[in-house]
């Protein structure tokens, strides 16, 4: 089972997503895809996404070498978030099929969780223009092979349904 779990700032997206990764059998493997650095804020906020999680839940941190690393992975991975893991490579250019690929034959259950960049203001500059872009394109290509999909509003999970269903 694949689940994307797409959502905006302080959305709730990670709290659901970690919900819907428990409801999964064990063992949870948690891929962090953030690099803190020097930021306080960020800081404090990885520290209560980590202050969150179940004590038995294995924690990776990964920025990149995503696709190898979900393929090497057994039991339930929860991937905390595409949008870090994007913006850590140059130009943000990076091999989606391999993701796709290694999320379709991974042994075990999926939850990824991803920034929704397209209800956003339009960017000002051209990186954010490109960032934009290039997350909104490898969200689709997740959904793609995503058995459920789901956005994050205020706290609430909206159950997305493909372009083709209707």
């Amino acid at each position: 089972m694949i689940t994307l779990v797409l959502g905006g700032a302080r959305s709730g997206k990670s709290e659901a997503g970690e919900r819907l990764a428990a409801r999964h059998p064990a063992p949870v493997t948690y891929l962090a895809t953030m690099v803190v650095g020097d930021d306080p804020d960020l800081g404090l906020r990885v520290a209560a996404h980590r202050a969150r999680r179940p004590a038995e839940w294995q924690t990776v941190e990964v920025t990149t070498g995503l696709a190898e690393t979900l393929c090497s992975l057994t039991g339930t991975v929860l991937v905390d978030s595409l949008g870090p893991w994007l913006a850590a490579h140059p130009d943000m250019a990076l091999a989606a099929e391999a993701l796709r690929t290694s999320l379709v034959e991974r042994h075990g259950d999926t939850v990824v969780i991803s920034e929704e960049v397209g209800l956003g203001v339009h960017p000002s500059s051209e990186s954010g223009r490109h960032f934009r872009d290039a997350l909104g394109l490898l969200n689709r290509a997740v959904a793609s092979v995503s058995d459920e999909v789901v956005l994050v509003v205020a706290g609430r999970l909206l159950p997305l349904v493909p372009a083709d269903d209707h």
